[in-house]
């Protein structure tokens, strides 16, 4: 291969180099250009140009609106109210924050909670039936408390007088409800039999977060839950008191109460079921499984009377006692025995003399 300027030249013309040139300053003029565009484009940077490149938008025209004025106010128009008074004044408003209350930031906030809806056990356990206001809802440890509470103070009765509980029992309100039908219905009648009234309702205990009979680590108790209420007795107007657990009161009397609240109440207990309700009995409304009841409570029969400690008197013409005869002793008992049989000596011979016949035996001391 051989290699000479005529072949380069005619091989290899100026005219490229010369058009490489053109090239190469047509791209110098364009990178200024590019250079300028974003220059400009930082001074009106877009908000959504992250690297900066975009070119400037140009803004859109600001056109101003014109608003309407209201329309004047009739002459026959009524007068507007006159300012409130300054005590109006000094109060807060509910829509204008006060310094002591700062305005709410959104409107949910503002507006007040929604009043909770009254159950039907709660309407149907008016003033007519019952005197048992209503208390918040209890939370307490171990699932204790619950909720449509009310605090039973006292049970009105058909004819208008008030059953006082004592001290009031806080209680849910069905179990209110329950108590206060037990009363109406079923204990009026047998206090009309007895020739009186119920005047109040001895409650033992009612609501208390504990376990069943107070015992360390048991399930939670019907009490825990104001579920249950404890009955000691139902005192009367006349004085007289029907003590549910008392073996002085008639068996009849204490027999018509256990059938009462067994058919209304689905736990009974009371003497005869555990240690724990030999006093007073247990009600309660839990429910289990298929309805499921429970009725402990042995009626005792009424105890018997207590002998007297002193022994009776001998009567009169109770027959003379025999006399033993002792033993052969010591000379000091000896002697007195000689002495007392010399005084019983003459009371005897008579009815020595009258049998004859037959020979005396010794005297013998019955045991008693």
């Amino acid at each position: 291969m051989t290699f000479s300027l005529p072949d380069f030249r005619r091989k290899w013309s100026c005219r490229g180099y010369m058009s490489a040139g053109a090239a190469m300053v047509t791209a110098a003029l364009g990178l200024s250009l590019v250079l300028v565009e974003q220059a400009e484009a930082r001074r009106h940077a877009s908000p959504l140009d992250i690297f900066g490149i975009a070119a400037p938008r140009p803004r859109p025209a600001v056109h101003s609106a014109k608003i309407p004025l209201p329309r004047p106010r009739p002459e026959e128009a009524p007068k507007a109210p006159q300012a409130a008074p300054a005590e109006a004044e000094d109060k807060p408003s509910r829509d204008k924050p006060s310094a002591d209350k700062p305005a709410a930031d959104t409107p949910a906030e503002a507006a007040a909670p929604p009043e909770r809806q009254a159950s039907a056990c709660r309407l149907a356990l008016t003033e007519e039936i019952a005197i048992a206001p209503s208390v918040p809802d209890i939370r307490g440890p171990g699932a204790c408390g619950g909720e449509d509470l009310v605090r039973l103070e006292a049970v009105v009765l058909p004819d208008k007088r008030k059953v006082t509980v004592k001290p009031a029992a806080i209680l849910r309100c069905t179990m209110a409800s329950a108590i206060a039908d037990w009363l109406r219905k079923d204990m009026v009648p047998l206090a009309s039999s007895l020739g009186s009234t119920i005047s109040d309702l001895d409650n033992f205990n009612s609501f208390e977060c504990r376990g069943r009979n107070r015992v360390a680590g048991a399930l939670l108790s019907e009490h825990g839950k104001a579920n249950a209420v404890d009955v000691r007795a139902i005192k009367l107007a006349n004085g007289q008191s029907i003590g549910l657990t008392d073996r002085t009161m008639p068996r009849e009397v204490r027999e018509r109460v256990l059938h009462s609240v067994c058919a209304r109440f689905s736990t009974v207990l009371g003497p005869g079921s555990d240690w724990y309700h030999e006093d007073h009995i247990h009600l309660d409304l839990a429910q289990r499984r298929n309805d499921y009841r429970i009725c402990q409570w042995n009626v005792w029969d009424p105890l018997p009377r207590v002998a007297p400690l002193l022994p009776a008197e001998r009567p009169e013409e109770a027959p003379p006692r025999e006399v033993a005869a002792k033993p052969e002793a010591k000379p000091e008992v000896r002697e007195g025995a000689d002495e007392e049989a010399a005084e019983k000596a003459p009371a005897e011979k008579p009815a020595a003399e009258g049998s004859k016949s037959r020979p005396q035996k010794p005297t013998t001391k019955k045991r008693r």
